[in-house]
């Protein structure tokens, strides 16, 4: 047999000859569904042009630049959140994005604000993950106001405008901690809580979905006072002994944010004759060494690159749509690990 010919490429696409003369030409309007469809039945059938093909569908995608400003001081956390987001956006075959990403480490809400001003001008969006501030709610109602949509991912943002979000049901995470210490804990006693900052509202519903469960079904518990660690594992780590110095009949510990890892630290050093269970946030080297020694007994986790692929979606649809996208939310089924499954 010879080479396959147009005639046989626009068979196998179950296309017209025309429409293949145009896909390769670059003339004319082809739906992109219709060049994707063609370029698999050219590598299907061996299409001496492949290469024209590829480049000419590789050309005709959409073109988006989003930005995205991190504002996290825990810079584990920050680094998986940029390397998902990034991999997300090389990984998405509809459209070309590419991505300018800024990590901020440390709280302030004028560096998240200034950001995101500093970079409007250049991108078709933005998606930020940062705490709640009238300095960052009044920094996404500009951009909004000049046709530029904001995404919040991770943490939830409040403003008069449209916010689309990408995370987790963050009341059913507290929620979730809550039913383990429940069902761990041998009898009922004090639980210490560790809250990364509240100016995150992520945070800030991890507490409440985590009070409301005992409240409902396990009063007979003892929740301390939430006490922040600002995301830091040297905080943390004083935090959690004083938590065992002064509560020696303490049960267990939830860390619901950053300094999982100086909580850790604190409990390897104490040598502790008493099991606590240990509740902490998402699966990383740190955290899953915790669990490998027993020190951690589960984590709940964000599946990061799911968020991340869909935080690319929300973003190209917020472009598309404008102010008819309305509130969109995306939200992300969590994990749980143990020693067990990880």
């Amino acid at each position: 047999m010879g080479r396959p010919t147009i005639k046989d490429l626009a068979s196998a696409a179950g296309v017209s000859v025309a429409t293949i003369n145009r896909v390769i030409g670059g003339s004319g309007q082809v739906k992109e569904q219709t060049m994707h469809r063609v370029l698999e039945a050219a590598e299907q059938v061996g299409f001496y042009g492949l290469g024209a093909l590829q480049h000419r569908v590789a050309a005709a995608r959409e073109k988006f630049r989003f930005g995205v400003v991190i504002q996290s001081p825990n810079k584990a956390f920050s680094a998986v959140v940029a390397r998902s987001l990034k991999a997300a956006a090389e990984s998405h075959t509809e459209s070309q994005i590419l991505l300018q990403v800024e990590l901020l480490e440390d709280l302030s809400p004028e560096q998240v604000s200034s950001k995101m001003l500093e970079i409007s001008s250049k991108v078709d969006g933005i998606t930020v993950l940062a705490a709640e501030h009238p300095l960052v709610v009044d920094a996404i109602d500009r951009l909004s106001s000049q046709g530029l949509p904001v995404v919040a991912l991770i943490s939830s943002l409040s403003a008069h405008s449209q916010v689309c979000y990408v995370g987790l049901d963050s009341w059913k995470v507290g929620r979730t901690a809550a039913w383990a210490f429940d069902h761990m804990c041998k009898s009922p006693g004090k639980i210490g809580i560790l809250v990364g900052t509240h100016r995150y509202r992520c945070h800030d519903l991890y507490e409440s979905g985590f009070r409301s469960y005992f409240r409902e079904l396990a009063a007979e518990f003892t929740l301390l006072e939430p006490i922040s660690t600002f995301e830091s594992d040297t905080i943390a780590r004083e935090l959690t002994e004083t938590l065992l110095r002064e509560h020696p009949d303490l049960k267990g510990i939830y860390v619901s944010g950053g300094g999982i890892g100086g909580v850790l630290a604190a409990l390897r050093a104490g040598n502790h004759e008493r099991k606590l269970i240990t509740v902490g946030h998402d699966l990383m080297e740190t955290t899953k060494s915790g669990l490998l020694d027993g020190t951690l007994t589960m984590v709940i986790s964000h599946p990061f690159q799911t968020i991340a692929n869909e935080a690319i979606v929300a973003m190209i649809r917020a472009r598309k749509a404008g102010n008819e996208m309305g509130r969109y939310a995306a939200v992300v089924p969590f994990e749980v690990y143990t020693s067990e499954n990880i």
